[in-house]
């Protein structure tokens, strides 16, 4: 019998479903190696690899088999993926273009050497795009964002999903958020087209004109739109939370309720940045990484209040998430900080800190990425993170975020995946 690579139950799946891999057609107790490999848009490879024992069937089932050593070791039924990682060191794993999948080729060779005597192998399509949801780019008076419906009428949870002060234009938390049943809007508000890489001010009117752009599509639910966000994103979605109508649920991702870095003006308001000293930036000399960790001044100081998102003010529901191994913002003080101060105005609100977690928390099976440079400020940042803990809390996450928008926007259970 010929060694074969499966994935189950599809080879062709959405990039954060999880799959099982098993290899068939072994000899028994047979010492292997399965290697994956992904080549991102840019050309960059990442790989991952782990040693394996074949059971006595000549059988190996990564939901059951543990890894002998390699980039993990255990039973990790999905450790291929989030163990990938580039030989160039600082590189993030991020999909640019919705529209393609990435490719994972998933290989098994003889022994636990060289890799030099291929058995088997097979590829796993992980798609950023359900089957059936459409991309609509969106260019209405100032507003740059891309819309993802839904397949169906609906009507549907409507999301606005913020990254953070990298810019640009980020897609694939919101495309994947759409083939689970949300209509999503993607917005830019920095770093993209003829918006500045590091904006003078942030209009509060730019991100309401993204509210009633998404309350005005057809297939959205009309009890109200959820907001998330990742970094700054996510002090912004705590400040369309507060500031803005018809936001009903709000989820922050590595953030702070305090307005970070620039001046955010509202309708007869400003509420400035927190008070900072890049001065107190750390470098290493070793690995030439930047913690920004404490550039800021105490927020608990007084004199820093005014600076604060006055998140006890809305009606809306939220969720705080944070990682204790964030190397580049003390986001789960932030978060206990917003956290403490909703809870002494009587309100409700949910909040998980993941042990091991760094700051950039992604969609499941996407890799840690521990540093990474900084596209508007041009130096390498330490994110922070451990492999696999961070790997866990991105589909605690992941599972979190969902099931929080269907309970406030729905009143729903999560529906079933889709592709």
């Amino acid at each position: 019998m010929a060694v074969q690579v499966m994935v189950l139950p599809s080879p062709r799946c959405l990039f954060d479903d999880p799959v099982q891999i098993r290899v068939v057609g072994l000899l028994p107790q047979q010492a292997v190696t399965l290697r994956a490999s992904l080549v991102d848009e840019s050309g960059e490879l990442f790989q991952a690899h782990a040693h394996y024992k074949a059971g006595s069937g000549g059988e190996l089932d990564l939901s059951r088999s543990p890894a002998l050593g390699g980039s993990y070791s255990g039973v990790e039924p999905m450790g291929l993926l989030w163990s990938l990682q580039s030989k160039t060191p600082y590189k993030r794993l991020a999909k640019r273009n919705v529209l393609t999948p990435f490719c994972v080729d998933l290989e098994v060779y003889e022994g636990h050497g060289d890799m030099s005597c291929l058995l088997g192998k097979c590829t796993n399509e992980r798609w950023f795009l359900g089957e059936g949801v459409k991309r609509i780019p969106v260019r209405e008076g100032r507003l740059k964002a891309t819309l993802f419906l839904p397949p169906g009428p609906g009507p549907f949870p409507g999301l606005i999903d913020l990254y953070g002060s990298g810019g640009g234009l980020v897609e694939y938390r919101a495309s994947l958020l759409a083939s689970r049943g949300f209509v999503t809007l993607a917005v830019a508000y920095m770093a993209f087209e003829d918006l500045p890489a590091m904006p003078e001010i942030l209009e509060l009117g730019y991100f309401e004109e993204a509210v009633n752009f998404l309350q005005k599509q057809q297939q959205v639910k009309d009890t109200g739109i959820g907001v998330l966000g990742l970094s700054k994103g996510a002090d912004l979605a705590l400040s369309m939370a507060t500031f803005l109508p018809g936001i009903k649920a709000a989820v922050s991702i590595s953030g702070s309720c305090f307005n970070s870095f620039i001046p955010l003006q509202g309708d007869g308001f400003t509420v400035p940045p927190h008070p900072y000293d890049l001065g107190r930036m750390k470098f290493n000399e070793e690995s030439d990484l930047i913690d920004f960790s404490d550039v800021l001044d105490d927020h608990r100081d007084p004199a820093t209040w005014d600076c604060r998102i006055p998140v006890e003010r809305s009606l809306a529901k939220f969720l705080f998430l944070s990682g204790l191994d964030d190397k580049n913002w003390k986001s789960d003080l932030y978060c206990q900080d917003a956290v403490h101060r909703l809870q002494q105005y009587g309100r409700e609100v949910e909040f998980c800190s993941y042990s091991g977690a760094g700051h950039l928390l992604e969609p499941p099976y996407l890799p840690l990425c521990q540093a990474s440079i900084h596209k508007v400020l041009g130096v390498f940042v330490h994110w922070g993170g451990q492999w696999r803990e961070h790997a866990k809390a991105q589909e605690d996450a992941w599972h979190r975020i969902q099931a929080f928008f269907w309970q406030h926007l729905m009143d729903s259970n999560i529906p079933k995946s889709r592709l």
